[in-house]
């Protein structure tokens, strides 16, 4: 049964994704039976068939953003956040890491209990590839920091999956362009009246020869953007 009083936007970040991309919009139009959503496809300058594929399959999404050159993930989003229409916002990578599926719980839950950011989490769910030892400890490092500075007790603050309202996020304060972006806009998502709930997510992550693309050195820069974007928000 719909739940017409939900509505959701869905950003496609994508670069480099052809051989994946049609999976996971076709996913995210089943989510449709479930409340009111948006596809905005975002191809962050792809340099292989992507965009070819978006434009020829318009019928699974409802906006498309084309940028001429590779500007990062953080950019791509900030694009897609500028045509978004409804309530809440989430992010939904061009792979196959996350499965669009387990949409269904944030929006379950959603509509029971009017959260304000629901996060997912890869440590909690029940089936998930093994990590890499020092990518798990980058990721308990940076979530670590960021509870510290934002009295959270997140688990996985690098889950793709991070829905928001739009109104908690002022667009023209975001500034990261890369990696860091997703530590930004939680940070401004959440305040001290925020209603927060995690999630369990299942969770296929890529090798490096499959195209995985986050290193070990961009824990830098997304703990640069972890302090940056708290010690900015005291301010403004």
């Amino acid at each position: 049964m719909k739940k017409k009083q939900l509505n959701l936007s869905i950003i496609v970040p994508v670069y480099n994704e052809e051989n994946s991309i049609l999976t996971i919009l076709s996913k995210l139009n089943q989510l449709k039976k479930s409340c009111k959503i948006e596809i905005i496809v975002v191809n962050d300058g792809s340099k292989d068939q992507s965009k070819t594929i978006i434009k020829n399959n318009s019928k699974l999404y409802d906006k498309s953003i084309h940028l001429s050159k590779n500007n990062g993930k953080g950019k791509a989003i900030i694009e897609g956040l500028k045509v978004c229409e409804y309530e809440y916002i989430l992010v939904q990578d061009a792979d196959l890491e996350y499965d669009p599926t387990d949409i269904l719980q944030f929006i379950d839950q959603l509509d029971k209990h009017n959260f304000d950011v629901i996060l997912g989490s890869r440590f909690l769910g029940t089936k998930r590839t093994v990590l890499n030892f020092w990518h798990m400890v980058g990721n308990k490092l940076i979530t670590f920091l960021f509870n510290i500075l934002n009295n959270t007790t997140f688990s996985d603050i690098y889950c793709c999956y991070c829905l928001f309202r739009r109104k908690n996020i002022n667009i023209k304060k975001l500034k990261c362009s890369g990696w860091g972006q997703q530590a930004e806009i939680l940070t401004f998502a959440i305040n001290n009246k925020s209603k927060i709930f995690e999630i369990g997510i299942s969770y296929h992550g890529r090798t490096y020869e499959e195209g995985k693309k986050i290193k070990y050195y961009d824990v830098f820069s997304v703990i640069f953007w972890i302090v940056a974007t708290r010690v900015r928000k005291f301010f403004l």
